[in-house]
């Protein structure tokens, strides 16, 4: 009752009879379940993290699936070109079997990256986000993280591009194209780059997978698979 009234005190109610007490311990409750439900939708980001880990960092997990990373629409016309000039006959399907290696790599090293993000955001209305949409909660992670993401996962890409020798097998294209082919023709020069193109594309597969697994989550009672995911996620069932 100590506690109570001193709870009382710092929402600025001045007495304690029966309606104030009421009043305190619905705050305490909403406060206590805006706690839960929060944690709740952390527990099933994290479960969406895991499980487009586990399938996007297996061999061919990005090439043998929908999630995988072809070169930027911009090389077209540099595909086209390159395929009659000796030594890059080949360049597409290599370049692209690299970059699918490298992102493979990367996603291994992805989840602890997703981790912290989600254990830092505060959902600020997390029961709005929990009534939402069925891909409410990713969204929102979209939202709050993805340029901190995006730093944080830029410098593992490079690193497993480098791994497979995707970047200098690019760029060196790339370089080859903007010299002897763009530049006699009057076309458009390309950038050598290839790092922001994967890192984007390895992103959109993981998050969408994420999101894949939230909806899974809220449809689907079986994949409730902790008590707390059972408590959050029945409140959105009624």
């Amino acid at each position: 009752m100590r506690y109570l009234f001193f709870f009382c005190m710092i929402l600025g109610i001045s007495s304690c009879d029966p309606k104030d007490i009421n009043k305190a311990l619905e705050i305490l409750s909403d406060a206590s379940q805006s706690y839960n439900v929060g944690d709740g939708l952390k527990e099933a980001l994290s479960l969406g993290v895991e499980e487009s880990v586990n399938k996007l960092s297996k061999t061919n997990g990005f090439k043998n699936s929908v999630y995988k990373i072809l070169l930027p629409e911009e090389t077209a016309t540099l595909v086209q070109k390159l395929r009659v000039i000796p030594g890059f006959e080949k360049f597409e399907n290599v370049a692209i079997d690299k970059i699918n290696q490298a992102a493979e790599d990367a996603a291994k090293k992805a989840g602890p990256i997703f981790t912290r993000a989600i254990t830092q955001m505060t959902f600020d209305d997390a029961t709005r986000i929990l009534m939402g949409e069925n891909n409410e909660a990713t969204n929102y992670l979209h939202r709050k993280t993805y340029n901190q993401l995006t730093a944080q996962f830029s410098p593992v890409i490079e690193t497993s591009l480098n791994k497979f020798g995707a970047i200098d097998y690019y760029a060196d294209a790339v370089n080859y194209y903007n010299k002897s082919i763009a530049s006699l023709l009057g076309l458009k020069k390309l950038n050598p780059s290839i790092v922001d193109h994967v890192t984007s594309k390895a992103l959109e597969g993981l998050f969408d997978l994420i999101e894949k697994k939230e909806f899974k989550i809220r449809t689907d009672i079986n994949q409730r698979t902790s008590e707390l995911l059972r408590q959050v996620f029945a409140k959105q069932d009624n």
